[in-house]
């Protein structure tokens, strides 16, 4: 399998899409901030497709992988929290892998991420991905330049392999512009409940605003593909952003609504009772203090 991976392809094609400058938000003026009602009433309704999703991937035996990359705090685990929150974790399997272990950073770069690929039934959704060489990796100087151009020269073909095996491919740059990012930042630095979010690794990002812009770049020029093309998602307005990957995501993935048989509730069995609730109370109970 790897040796086709490394095969190198003249012929192949990428797409040549305009991707709109980083850090504007949105064409025209900005669109005023949706009120959480109207959020709350559309994201159900996805969900619900979500739900009927789920259904047909287990019926069919499809295998989907959704790629979620963008700069930090572009609000990548927002988007995959409003995915999974009413679906299956056995079906929808979110992968976000920590700093490679000092025996991974000698295997193999996309050995990590292999088994990780969903089997048939199932959704993984990458918190960042094999694309951490092509983001991070390259921009704070954790892999070589010979590391860094052999990953570009082959990942179109290893998509490729995966695709032509089946796989249902997905790829997703989260966009936030730089004043957005700034007042997120400023927002975890102020807010005990976002200060976990805030990493060294964060902080520095923020100073190598440009050298993420150009690895983003390259990126895109190497693995743009007809057969695995990047989606870029507006994300400096959340609420929107969430609805727009979520709506978007549904309509790359031909489903139809299984019918499911009337459920009945069927009555307790009485032939057995006894008074099943005074052996809890020698029990220690949780303090009611709310």
């Amino acid at each position: 399998m790897m040796s086709l991976v490394g095969m190198a392809r003249k012929d192949r094609k990428r797409v040549k899409v305009a991707i709109p400058p980083m850090s504007i938000a949105s064409e025209g003026k900005p669109k005023p901030k949706m009120p959480r009602k109207k959020y709350e009433a559309e994201l159900r309704k996805l969900q619900v497709e979500l739900v009927k999703l789920q259904e047909w991937v287990k019926h069919k035996g499809l295998r989907i992988v959704v790629i979620f990359e963008g700069r930090d705090a572009a609000g990548k685990g927002g988007i995959i929290r409003r995915i999974t929150e009413r679906v299956s974790p056995r079906v929808f399997r979110v992968v976000a892998l920590p700093v490679p272990s000092d025996r991974e950073r000698t295997q193999l770069y996309l050995q990590r991420y292999l088994q990780h690929l969903p089997a048939a039934g199932e959704v993984v959704l990458f918190d960042r991905s094999w694309y951490n060489r092509a983001g991070v990796e390259r921009v704070m100087n954790f892999c070589t330049e010979e590391e860094y151009d052999r990953f570009l020269d082959n990942i179109a073909d290893f998509e490729r392999f995966l695709v032509e095996d089946g796989i249902i491919l997905i790829k997703y740059w989260i966009s936030v512009s730089n004043q957005e990012q700034e007042r997120r930042f400023r927002k975890r630095i102020e807010d005990p409940l976002r200060q976990w979010k805030l990493s060294p690794m964060d902080l520095e990002s923020r100073r190598r605003w440009y050298d993420y812009s150009r690895a983003r770049d390259m990126m895109f020029a190497a693995s743009d593909t007809e057969h695995a093309p990047w989606y870029v998602v507006r994300a400096d307005d959340k609420r929107r952003a969430r609805l727009n990957c979520i709506a978007h995501l549904l309509s790359l993935i031909p489903y139809e609504e299984l019918p499911r048989e009337k459920v009945v509730l069927p009555e307790r069995d009485e032939s057995k009772a006894y008074d099943d609730v005074t052996p809890l109370l020698s029990r220690r109970f949780v303090p009611e203090i709310y």
